[in-house]
């Protein structure tokens, strides 16, 4: 299966990048999807894209639908079979998926992080539900300290917008929730990572993961995690219990 998104236009003088429907220039976003598509087919090899997803979080929902109307045409045209927003906004999510070719939503999601009304929605209109982060950009392996610190060109030293992470350094309260809910995590042999994947298929079966990797053993562990299933309903319980949420 492919999947890839779309949704910024890059200035190749400027290295600067827009979301589409920032400026004056981005405001032929049809023309854009459909430019954006052809390339990516390009660059793929491919004749078409399973999964092709807007990637624009804060995008109006009038600029979306006129996205929309090119993805219809695109699935008509088969060059893609599905498609979605990756948005967490459930009032954006409901509009933009009434048609049944809306197939995905792409959504934060972890333990710590997410919005689980989105979750409730996609099991109403029969979404797949694709969870970025799900290991909260690798807090939720275990392998960091309060003092971690990361070089200047990776992105957790410079996300201010995820909770995981504060000043460049992951958060202390991250950090101790994870500890108190430890051991039902990496009961049964899994471990903190394999745990974590599985409160995410627990919360819905409509959930799809996508961890990140660096290493073959990374992405092993990973897989692993499919050995394991889901959390029981009684774990999710007391992992709720143990956060106090």
């Amino acid at each position: 299966m492919i999947a890839t998104k779309f949704g910024y236009r890059v200035d190749e003088v400027t290295k600067n990048v827009y979301p589409y429907g920032e400026t004056e220039e981005q405001s032929d976003v049809a023309g854009h999807v459909r430019d954006d598509l052809e390339k990516s087919l390009q660059r793929l090899q491919t004749d078409y894209i399973d999964v092709y997803q807007l990637h624009v979080w804060g995008l109006t929902i009038e600029r979306a639908l006129e996205a929309r109307e090119v993805l219809e045409a695109f699935v008509e045209e088969g060059k893609i079979r599905t498609y979605g927003w990756s948005t967490d906004r459930t009032d954006a999510v409901k509009a933009f998926s009434t048609s049944h070719s809306c197939g995905v939503v792409q959504q934060q999601l972890n333990i710590f992080d997410g919005n689980l009304e989105l979750i409730a929605l996609c099991q109403e209109l029969n979404l797949a539900s694709i969870n970025r982060d799900p290991l909260g950009m690798g807090i939720l392996t275990g392998k960091f300290t309060p003092n971690s610190s990361f070089s200047d060109d990776d992105v957790r030293k410079h996300a201010q917008w995820f909770g995981g992470f504060k000043d460049g350094h992951p958060n202390q309260e991250w950090l101790d929730a994870l500890d108190a809910v430890k051991e039902v995590l990496t009961s049964n042999g899994r471990t903190l990572a394999q745990g974590s994947l599985a409160w995410i298929w627990a919360k819905s079966e409509k959930t799809i993961p996508i961890p990140g990797f660096k290493t073959v053993k990374q992405v092993e562990e990973n897989a692993g995690a499919m050995e394991f299933g889901p959390l029981t309903e009684d774990q999710l319980a007391k992992i709720q219990t143990l956060l106090n949420k």
